[in-house]
């Protein structure tokens, strides 16, 4: 009984954790669009963007926008993806279009160079993003339209979310030029870039799939000289039918080099297939002693 109780406390210090994270992030994102993209006219994508740009024409708080617009997309999310999902998205969403309230009269960071401006922004804006998104809420509605159009046509979630964003950009330019959208597309593009690495961490990790004639051999030099645990499974050739032990290992990126010269120097003529992994839980995935 008392065990439980426990880790219902736990449980509950982890959700509000992670409820302050993506409040956090939803604050650095607004900072990021109010101190340095919007005042030199440059937008994001997906629903912010199109938030912006109704904001501009009509003289509407950018936030109150923000709010409205998403709120058939946090009941999408909820119908889709499920209830915390929703609540941390509303966290989120709400936190940022307060943000963009809050920071509306900051200081301008950045003037006059538009690669910089670009760049800082994005980085800023993807990084609040990411924390978000990595802690279990999302900051823009369209990602989760792109999930469901996806179920429903013979297209990937990505293309779609590329796809929808074409449509805010050309919008964006109606306000802010051509120039304005296509900065504003570079800006969505480095964005998502640092949002993928905020969710996967700068390492990440690898797995190595090896069909070689000395498994056993290349089993013990991984531990020994990489001090990383291997599994050996049992594999058949599906022409030859002929039967073969492959060699899987998870490794840290700063570990592939060490681990493609083991291989090759123990046997140039494996069969090597290299996955990369978004995320790695359970079982012994630590570094053992290197002999």
């Amino acid at each position: 009984m008392g065990n439980s109780k426990t880790k219902t406390k736990i449980s509950a210090k982890g959700a509000i954790f992670k409820g302050i994270l993506v409040i956090i992030g939803a604050l650095i994102a607004a900072y990021g669009l109010e101190s340095i993209l919007i005042p030199n006219n440059v937008s994001d994508g997906g629903v912010t963007g199109i938030s912006i740009v109704f904001s501009q024409l009509f003289g509407l708080p950018l936030g109150v926008l923000i709010a409205i617009i998403n709120a058939p997309f946090i009941w999408l999310g909820y119908k889709q993806i499920g209830k915390s999902f929703a609540i941390y998205s509303v966290l989120g969403i709400l936190s940022l279009a307060i943000g963009t309230v809050a920071f509306h009269h900051v200081e301008t960071i950045i003037e006059g160079d538009s690669l910089l401006i670009t760049v800082v922004g994005g980085i800023i804006l993807g990084f609040g993003m990411g924390l978000a998104l990595r802690n279990g809420g999302a900051l823009d509605g369209i990602d989760m339209l792109a999930v469901l159009l996806s179920r429903k046509l013979p297209f990937g979630t990505s293309d779609l979310i590329l796809f929808l964003n074409m449509f805010v950009f050309i919008l964006v330019s109606t306000v802010f030029g051509l120039t304005g959208a296509i900065l504003s597309g570079l800006a969505y593009f480095i964005a998502s870039k640092v949002i993928h690495i905020v969710e996967e961490g700068f390492s990440g990790t690898k797995t190595y799939k090896i069909i070689s004639k000395e498994p056993e051999l290349l089993v013990e030099t991984i531990r020994d000289r990489l001090g990383r645990g291997a599994t050996l499974t049992d594999v058949y050739g599906g022409y030859t039918n002929e039967q073969f032990k492959e060699v899987t290992c998870v490794i840290n990126r700063l570990e592939d080099t060490k681990i493609k010269s083991i291989i090759f120097e123990i046997d140039p003529t494996a069969f090597v297939t290299v996955y990369d992994m978004a995320e790695v839980k359970g079982g012994n995935f630590k570094k053992k002693n290197i002999h």
